[in-house]
């Protein structure tokens, strides 16, 4: 089979996916409109407290509250996506301690990319609306703007869900670490959501490094106010790194894993 053929059928692959999530989220409608609303009135509410903030102070190290603003669409949307279409990458630690991956490895599917797409986070739909609402409070409307926007939302979803895959891989070389895969996605969304010129010396340097929340929390500036082509090369390279890494460290860890026996069918 050629690769086009391939690529042609794991994208159909991926919509059969997303078409099923989305019709079982479906099911519930009222619940999935209440989860959604509450998760995007708590990022507002998060908005409300910065408001205070820079009510009494109207620029720090730069910033000011459209800048924050920026970086909470950025980071809500993007995860908002990433969870929406691969809701599952945050849930890698317990899926693999819990034995369940052999529902996956059962099947001729990409195993990996199979285990992201099978669940859809409702809450993850007010995440995305919210990064969509506050893009069109504040942010750009020229294309430009909504392209540099978009790339912001890819950059920012894909690093968060790279992160937290390699977080998740713990599981396959230490046991049980739901624990520690937890923190490491708590974490980073929390320091996602901080602007990184906030912090200073080997804080920072860590942002952009080893934790690269940084780059989330930069992209306001780096990519969508101020235009700096060399932040935007090195956050595209970091992400693509990290994905690959989490990509590696998956697959090297299913050598290790071991059958939980679970008896299971998915369609």
């Amino acid at each position: 089979m050629s690769m086009a053929a391939k690529g042609i059928g794991t994208l159909k692959f991926l919509l059969t996916c997303w078409k099923l999530n989305l019709a079982s989220a479906m099911e519930y409608r009222l619940s999935f409109f209440m989860l959604a609303g509450m998760m995007f009135i708590n990022n507002f509410m998060w908005l409300f407290f910065w408001s205070l903030f820079f009510g009494r102070f109207q620029v720090v190290n730069g910033w000011d509250l459209s800048d924050v603003m920026m970086l909470w669409a950025v980071g809500a949307g993007g995860f908002g996506w990433a969870n929406m279409l691969f809701g599952n990458f945050n849930r890698i630690a317990p899926i693999v301690s819990g034995g369940q991956l052999d529902v996956y490895l059962s099947q001729p599917k990409p195993v990996l990319l199979h285990v992201l797409a099978s669940r859809m986070s409702l809450t993850a739909v007010g995440d995305f609306m919210f990064g969509l609402v506050i893009y069109g409070w504040v942010g750009d409307h020229s294309l430009r703007g909504a392209l540099l926007f978009t790339a912001g939302l890819i950059i920012s979803g894909v690093l968060i869900m790279a992160v937290t895959i390699i977080g998740g891989c713990l599981s396959f070389y230490v046991g049980n670490s739901e624990g520690i895969a937890n923190q490491v996605f708590n974490s980073f969304l929390a320091l996602s959501t901080y602007p990184s010129d906030i912090f200073r010396g080997f804080a920072k340097a860590l942002l952009f490094s080893i934790i690269p929340a940084g780059f989330i929390s930069y992209l306001p500036i780096g990519l969508m106010r101020d235009f700096d082509a060399i932040f935007v090369l090195e956050a595209v390279a970091v992400t693509l790194g990290f994905l690959g890494i989490g990509i590696f460290f998956f697959h090297r860890g299913l050598r290790k894993y071991s059958s939980g026996n679970a008896i299971a069918l998915r369609g």
